[in-house]
């Protein structure tokens, strides 16, 4: 069994990033004992589903699941009703609500749009949670047509300690990018990232929790984002650079003549 599921990450690591979740169901559906461990070890792109209660879209992760029902942290209840659900307890949810309420507000902040949701659950020693943050950017001309999509799943642990906590936090970013029209034709970009970090930080009350995630969550997707721009975009600039010159063939002679011309010049 473990060698099936060793083999069966190690194939989607190959396999194309932007069909995680096709590959995903069509390995489950081959081996169905590895379904549990894969859904809870492989990042793959949110789902969005509306609260019923509250009318609210959020999204669906491995952390807010029962079987096939799936809490909504808008109204704390799951879709569909499961009977024997566990539930967090009264000073984990309180938190709960609290942190969907900040990062609500920073998804507007960083996003300006998009949809997030924050899910806690308690630990024998300090409790733990999921951010979730997607964002959708469709765009469409009659000459060109593009599309593109963020996820970002920020898992953390904190452990409670005198006046204090120790958080360990585990950040994944999928981004999914592409784009055809007449002129380029057709562009896709896919890919993830993974980083983690743990830090000690002051805690009053449990308002410091949710400020001290916060704080946590903003520092890591500044920094993902910008190794993001780094590796795929600047790479990828290079690599087209390379292919194909973006002057003309007569602006690069004449470029070339220029500086031959100086070059003798300098010489004499």
């Amino acid at each position: 069994m473990a060698d099936q599921f060793d083999s069966a990450l190690d194939l989607l690591r190959r396999l194309n990033p932007k069909h995680t979740s096709r590959n995903l169901n069509l390995i489950c559906d081959l081996v169905p004992d590895l379904t549990e461990d894969l859904l809870s070890s492989v990042d793959q792109p949110l789902e969005v589903r509306p609260c019923k209660k509250t009318g609210r879209d959020y999204l669906l992760c491995d952390y807010n699941r029962d079987g096939d029902s799936w809490r909504s942290p808008w109204s704390n209840e799951f879709d569909p009703p499961v009977s024997d659900a566990e539930l967090p307890s009264e000073r984990v949810r309180k938190m709960e609500i609290r942190a969907n309420e900040a990062f609500d507000v920073y998804r507007e902040l960083y996003y300006e749009g998009g949809i997030s949701s924050v899910y806690f659950w308690g630990l024998d020693d300090g409790f733990a949670g999921v951010v979730l943050l997607k964002k959708l950017s469709p765009s469409a001309s009659a000459a060109n047509a593009s599309s593109g999509s963020w996820d970002s799943i920020h898992v953390f642990e904190a452990t409670d300690r005198t006046r204090s906590a120790h958080y360990k936090l585990t950040s994944t970013v999928i981004l999914n990018l592409g784009s055809s029209g007449e002129a380029l034709g057709e562009l896709e970009l896919s890919g993830n990232m993974t980083r983690q970090v743990e830090q000690d930080m002051p805690v009053e009350d449990d308002g410091s929790h949710v400020v001290n995630v916060g704080k946590l969550v903003e520092n890591m997707e500044l920094k993902m984002r910008n190794l993001l721009q780094e590796v795929y975009f600047g790479k990828a600039k290079d690599v087209v650079g390379d292919l194909r010159s973006i002057p003309s063939l007569t602006e690069t002679n004449k470029d070339r003549a220029t500086q031959r011309e100086m070059i003798s010049s300098m010489n004499r």
